[in-house]
């Protein structure tokens, strides 16, 4: 699992196993590595050159050559901070791409696929709210990310509506909105499968549906799918 995440931060295979083993070892020789984590003894000189430079393991000049791993808080630190680091350069690089009519009305009706990425989109839009959210959810989509966003709008004095749902995530919103409005809805998502609704400002709108999925999100074998549309003419809110 650690190669797993290590490669994903951009090590080379090798690379990872090489400083995996070297954690496991606390410090040791290219056949010590080699040994340890099936790594060829040639590539383990690459693999540690490469670790060299990303500033994760460290080279006593003896003979044979000796390796030694950064701490495991170090590493977290070093990698933290390297994502930290890559996430506002690209923001940064993005932003100067970005078209000028982004952010304005989008014509038609867009369609997200994926929990996680439609949870990005509620996040995304609820940060923009300057007037009013009004927002339904059932529990299992209603995530802290989501929560969080909808205190931030509230605390900014947007007006917050809460449909009535079910009363786990209802109690939930209340506690976290205190100033929060609810109001019956004219749905009853009982036995649909609804994900939630939700519109900004009159200008943004989402609607999103539970869907047969691979079982990422347990105990439910259920993904979702949302559709969106943005600007007050949008062909989604006039249909709502």
């Amino acid at each position: 699992m650690a190669v797993e995440h290590l490669k994903a931060f951009g090590l080379s295979t090798y690379a990872a196993r090489t400083f995996v083993a070297l954690v496991s070892l606390g410090e040791g020789t290219a056949q010590d590595v080699s040994e340890v984590a099936n790594v060829p003894r040639t590539r383990v000189y690459d693999a540690a050159d490469e670790l060299g430079e990303r500033g994760l393991v460290d080279v006593k000049q003896s003979n044979p050559k000796r390796y030694w791993a950064i701490s495991t808080e170090t590493t977290g630190r070093h990698f933290k901070q390297e994502y930290e680091h890559r996430a506002n350069a690209l923001t940064d690089a993005l932003d100067g791409l970005e078209s000028s009519n982004h952010t304005t009305e989008q014509r038609g009706v867009w369609t997200v696929t994926g929990r996680d990425a439609v949870t990005e989109r509620v996040v995304d839009f609820v940060s923009t709210a300057d007037d009013e959210v009004v927002y339904m959810t059932v529990g299992t989509v209603l995530t802290d990310e989501i929560v969080a966003s909808l205190s931030d709008a509230s605390d900014r004095r947007a007006s917050i509506r809460l449909a009535e749902m079910s009363q786990s995530p209802e109690d939930r919103l209340e506690r976290a909105v205190p100033d929060a409005e609810l109001f019956e809805s004219l749905w009853d998502w009982a036995d649909t499968p609804a994900g939630r609704l939700l519109m900004v400002d009159r200008e943004k709108t989402l609607v999103s549906v539970l869907v047969d999925g691979d079982g990422e999100h347990p105990p439910e074998p259920l993904d979702e799918t949302a559709i969106w549309g943005a600007g007050q003419s949008n062909s989604l809110y006039c249909r709502l």
